[in-house]
């Protein structure tokens, strides 16, 4: 499909008279002239008709693209509410006169850059034989190589922590003073890896805690009165004020802000914490874009209520944490930035300055970044991680980081050290478009991928639990990861009924369900963590790329200044390369997510399994028959011709062969010599 096939569709819609919904478009598109309505309608006259070559399940992947982009939206019929038609967006007029949608998707390429491994370098590497000899060329040139600047593009497994710390260690080991490094990452997680890794006294920071230090030693000169972090419960606070102000309860704002579906699939504690954090989403975005917060901005077309709601909210937030010397984590760096820029000579040297998931960083970090005006910059990330565009996160100042500093070297790590060859393969395909260099598996293991159909999410959810309870794997080693916060919930509920515990991670906090052993996650909350078993539940083009938000402020604010199919398009991505060993994809609908490419289905061994529930229960229900009547015959408890537990895994793997069958729980040479044959045919 060619980048610049969507402005046919847009032209499309200008050309049709009136409003036509996807099936017309669709025919529409591929010149089809026994549609009814083209032949009433003479449609076959219009410029657009049958400019466009592709089969229905491309055109509708194509016009889902453009709705989740804005530039076409689904409306109801005036009188018929049922009856949805589409139609052009503001955005996507404007697109038609002059086409940036396009040089957006280019611009998110990235030149490949192999990395270049000179004489001089094994040299070097030679020298410093010892300390290196672990690493491979790539990662041996990220620790030691001496350009000023210098970005290391890390693939997922790469080992990018490993050469950040030892890259450290190599230039104290060459005489750089400890007090002149600085070493920044995002999360207190990353940070405190970071400093469990490195015994040298050098700063580890991340933007917030280095910026929160700074403030406190200059108090007086920022503000006119002594500030701190405000903590969660001050946010309650907050929130329950300026509800009152507004004559409002928490159960109130919730009925207005969020959908009738929304309510439905979450309790109330849920919903009021995603408020909670988006009314203090909606002040930071401001701050951060250097804007004061203006209600025409916020719009909610279907629902003003919950716009003016938020807009009220906002507003007075900022005076009540004015008011009571507050600040949260936008302040923290826009203070800092404002105390460096009135007073320059407080700003710090450093020699070296490393900067972990380069890939996350935003305007206000990259400006706090060039205040601090490093003799060196090392930044490592990976732009086919970068999945936070929605919170502000910009993903060109990683592409474009040779463009900014001139001369700078480009390192690549491809080697991938987590995942075995197949899924690999599966995750390089997943990607593809972003032109970067392939992964390479570093770790050997047999083809364990299945993308797996199912009737219902019942039976899926089914298929998870019967697999784990079969599992040898350890269950701290097990990840069930969904799009949204709904479907772990949904999950969570029939673990629970089963007493199967298991943490689950979502989008506000992390929740222990007994000992905690399988953990149960959103793709966001998962980020920089691996298991040897992943489960990817729901991957349908409606999840992925999800259609709706559960944070209904995104939408209202119009936050787009990123491209959000290609976003999730890398979150499909980080979900995918997570896995270790084994890698299940699962989804109830009639196809998979369209991330799911021609290829990547057949680079997975088998092709497509369907399952339903009433399969697996037929297969079971035969299996308990065959051991009981095998047990009498032989005169033996039936547990000792297998267990439950073998007769679960039995079910689930459906072993084709008798290879296979040996993979089995409980199955060794000789019960596969004995049962072998007559189990498979009864399984089949």
């Amino acid at each position: 499909m060619e980048e610049t096939d969507y402005l046919q569709v847009l032209k499309a819609l200008t050309e049709i008279p009136f409003g036509i919904g996807k099936k017309l478009l669709t025919d529409f598109m591929q010149g089809n002239e026994l549609n009814p309505s083209v032949v009433k309608n003479k449609l076959f006259n219009k410029p657009s008709f049958g400019t466009l070559a592709y089969d229905d399940d491309e055109l509708a992947d194509l016009i889902e693209s453009l709705i989740l982009n804005n530039l076409i939206r689904t409306t109801s019929v005036p009188g018929n509410k049922f009856w949805k038609v589409l139609e052009l967006t503001e955005k996507g007029i404007a697109e038609l006169k002059n086409p940036e949608f396009y040089k957006r998707k280019v611009a998110h390429g990235f030149s490949e850059v192999k990395t270049r491994i000179t004489e001089e370098d094994k040299l070097e590497f030679e020298k410093h034989h010892d300390f290196l000899e672990k690493y491979n060329e790539e990662q041996k040139k990220a620790i030691i190589c001496n350009k000023k600047n210098i970005l290391c593009i890390a693939g997922a497994g790469s080992g990018k922590t490993t050469v950040l710390t030892k890259r450290i260690e190599f230039l104290v080991k060459k005489g750089v003073n400890p007090k002149d490094i600085l070493a920044i990452t995002f999360t207190r997680k990353a940070r405190t890896e970071m400093q469990s890794r490195i015994n040298i006294p050098v700063m580890i920071e991340t933007f917030n805690s280095f910026c929160e230090k700074v403030l406190r030693l200059n108090n007086s000169l920022i503000y006119d009165k002594t500030y701190r972090v405000l903590t969660y419960r001050d946010k309650l606070i907050a929130i329950s004020r300026a509800l009152s102000s507004m004559n409002m309860d928490m159960k109130r704002a919730i009925d207005i802000y969020f959908t009738f579906a929304q309510k439905k699939s979450k309790p109330q504690e849920q919903l009021a914490a995603i408020f909670l954090n988006d009314c203090f989403f909606v002040r930071d975005y401001f701050k951060f874009k250097n804007r004061t917060v203006n209600r025409e901005e916020i719009t909610n077309l279907e629902h003003k209520d919950a716009a003016d709601l938020i807009f009220g909210i906002v507003n007075y937030l900022e005076a009540y944490m004015k008011k009571n010397g507050l600040r949260d984590f936008a302040d923290q760096l826009i203070d800092t930035i404002r105390l460096y820029e009135a007073n320059p000579e407080l700003i710090p040297t450093f020699s070296h300055v490393l900067i972990d998931e380069y890939q996350d960083v935003n305007s206000t970090q990259i400006k706090f970044i060039d205040l601090l005006r490093p003799e060196n910059l090392f930044c490592v990330g990976d732009p086919r991680q970068s999945i936070f565009g929605w919170r502000g996160s910009d993903i060109k100042y990683i592409l474009n980081f040779q463009e900014k500093y001139e001369g700078s070297e480009i390192i690549t790590l491809t080697n991938n050290y987590r995942s075995t060859g197949p899924i690999v393969e599966l995750i390089n395909a997943a990607i593809a478009k972003m032109q970067l260099p392939d992964l390479e598996s570093k770790k050997a293991g047999d083809q364990d991928i299945r993308l797996l159909s199912f009737d219902t999410e019942e039976a899926e959810h089914e298929f998870i639990i019967q697999t784990i309870l079969a599992s040898q794997i350890k269950r701290e080693e097990i990840f069930v990861l969904a799009r949204t916060n709904k479907q772990l919930n949904e999950l969570s509920g029939r673990l629970n009924s089963r007493e199967i515990s298991h943490v689950m991670r979502n989008d506000e906090k992390k929740v222990v369900a007994g000992q905690g052993q399988v953990t149960l996650a959103t793709v966001h909350a998962i980020k920089g963590m691996e298991a040897t078993l992943v489960f990817l539940i729901g991957a349908t083009s409606q999840n992925f790329p999800c259609k709706g938000s559960e944070h209904p402020v995104v939408e209202m604010i119009k936050v787009d200044e990123y491209d959000k199919e290609e976003e999730e398009r890398r979150l499909f991505y980080v979900a995918l390369s997570r896995a270790k060993d084994s890698l299940y994809i699962s989804y109830t609908s009639k196809k998979p997510s369209y991330y799911m490419t021609k290829k990547m289905i057949e680079l997975i061994e088998g092709k497509q399994e369907k399952f339903s529930l009433h399969k697996a229960n037929s297969v079971v229900t035969r299996l308990k028959e065959w051991r009981t009547n095998k047990a009498k015959e032989l005169g033996m408890p039936a547990y000792i011709v297998f267990n439950d537990t073998t007769l679960t895994d039995l079910a689930v793997k459906m072993p084709m062969t008798l290879a296979e069958l040996e993979t089995v729980h409980g199955f060794g040479p000789v019960k596969v010599m004995k049962y072998g044959e007559q189990l498979l045919n009864l399984i089949h």
